[in-house]
Parts: structure tokens; sequence; C-alpha cells
């Protein structure tokens, strides 16, 4: 692998972003105080947030892995 070094720091902020979604979602699914309504939107929306964190994770993969490092480049 080529790009190794440049996917690392990507993978890991997002790994930790997509853990601390995760984390709020089981969260809210151990409380019982919250009605079942709730509840499903305190779940739910975490785990939207940490889908779209992998969609754009693999986003960056394939434009580091495309040879694309900077996106600032195209501003």
């Amino acid at each position: 692998m080529k790009y190794w070094k440049k996917m690392i720091a990507p993978i890991v902020i997002a790994l930790i972003i997509i853990l601390y979604y995760v984390g709020i979602a089981v969260f809210f699914v151990k409380i019982s105080v919250i009605p079942a309504v709730i509840k499903v939107l305190m779940v739910m929306i975490p785990l939207a947030l940490a889908a779209v964190m992998a969609g754009v994770l693999i986003s960056r993969i394939k434009e580091i892995q495309g040879g694309e490092e900077d996106d600032l480049s195209q501003y």
C-alpha cells in the first residue's frame, strides 16, 4: 500500500467519531425512562451519523488512493 501513511489519520479520526456515535446510541438504549418514540430517534440519529462518517471515510480513502491527497487544491 503506497498511501498507507496518508490514510492512517483519517481512519483513526473516523473510527473515534464512529465509536462515539455508537456509544451515544447504546447509552440511549440503556435508559429505560425515555418514551419509545424518543428513544428510537435518539438511537437512529447517532447511528445515521456513524453511517455517514463511514461513507465519508470510504470516499476519503478512494481520494487518497487516486493520488488526490490535498483537497484544498480544488479551491
